[in-house]
């Protein structure tokens, strides 16, 4: 990974700055997905109509909340890459977070109503129109999982796009159950299978989603991202030549890629010139990936900087 650093020293602070190359564009794979999806659930609701089927029209409501959950996590991709202004001084990065937000949210409320739907089918279970069933939701566990292929890369480096995976992912395994029931409810006439493997998978994707809103809450507090060990941090940067101490030291997420960091060292034999903050901010990239790290060097031991105590911030 290809990094620079500048430096600028003025009354004994000094500050680096290091960067890493941006994340992966997936501009192209939310196109597709997005053009992919919405043509499903103009199918869906076509064959839904035709087959007097309740259970396609509903399924084609929450494919079109996908569609919905998609078209969000690209906007957020596109802002993320426009360049930083007077106002948004990082950009507009941060909207990532808030679209991982939104997309957990939005997979919990899209459950809560499949699920609402399901405890009440299973009172009174319906006839299911099985064939029909069986290859609408065929060709959705197509589109989805091959949507959710798309993202598969970037789902472990990028939470906004971990979020578009979640969701193909959790659709593609709804239709696999709705075909695996009305492939059993064929043969046995068990209508109330229907609901039971819905409520199955919808637990399944509670569980994704819950870990999806839980990490995303998080960024949006400016927690330390989940893959930093601020302690390593802080031991690597007082482990660095002539650092005494040091302290006011902050990891939080620019957005659901970028890490930013800012630190006091206390540096007694005088500033340490800039090749020392380059080399650190380097380090602090290629060590826990933080790309954005501003440094201020304190010279003097004797005088207590306002921001030292740890229950200030």
């Amino acid at each position: 990974m290809h990094d620079h650093a500048h430096d600028h020293d003025h009354s004994g602070h000094g500050h680096a700055h290091g960067h890493s190359h941006a994340p992966a564009d997936f501009g192209r794979a939310f196109l597709i997905g997005i053009a992919l999806n919405t043509g499903f659930v103009a199918i869906e609701a076509l064959y839904g109509v035709l087959a007097n089927s309740m259970a396609l029209l509903a399924d084609a409501g929450h494919n079109l909340s996908d569609v919905l959950g998609l078209a969000v996590a690209w906007l957020a991709h596109s802002l993320g890459k426009r360049p930083p202004s007077e106002r948004f001084t990082y950009g507009l990065r941060g909207s990532s977070i808030l679209a991982a937000l939104f997309n957990a949210v939005l997979l919990l409320v899209t459950v809560g109503g499949l699920g609402w739907e399901a405890i009440q089918r299973l009172g009174r279970p319906e006839p299911v129109a099985s064939g029909t069933m069986m290859v609408v939701a065929a060709i959705g566990i197509a589109v989805n999982a091959g949507t959710a292929l798309l993202f598969a890369s970037g789902r472990k480096s990028d939470l906004n796009i971990r979020g578009a995976y979640l969701h193909m992912a959790a659709d593609a395994a709804v239709s696999v159950g709705v075909v695996l029931a009305a492939l059993v409810i064929r043969y046995t006439d068990w209508l109330w299978l229907d609901p039971v493997a819905s409520l199955l998978i919808n637990a399944v994707i509670v569980w994704g989603a819950w870990g999806l809103l839980r990490e995303g809450t998080r960024m949006s507090l400016a927690a330390v991202p989940q893959h930093i060990d601020p302690l390593a941090v802080r031991a690597f940067l007082a482990a660095r030549p002539g650092v005494k101490s040091l302290h006011d030291l902050h990891i939080w997420p620019m957005s659901t890629t970028e890490v930013a960091l800012t630190g006091h060292l206390v540096i007694p034999d005088g500033h340490p010139g800039d090749a020392f903050l380059h080399e650190t901010a380097q380090e602090l990239n290629a060590r826990f990936g933080v790309q954005h790290a501003t440094l201020q060097i304190e010279i003097d031991p004797d005088v207590v900087c306002p921001l030292e105590s740890d229950a200030v911030v």
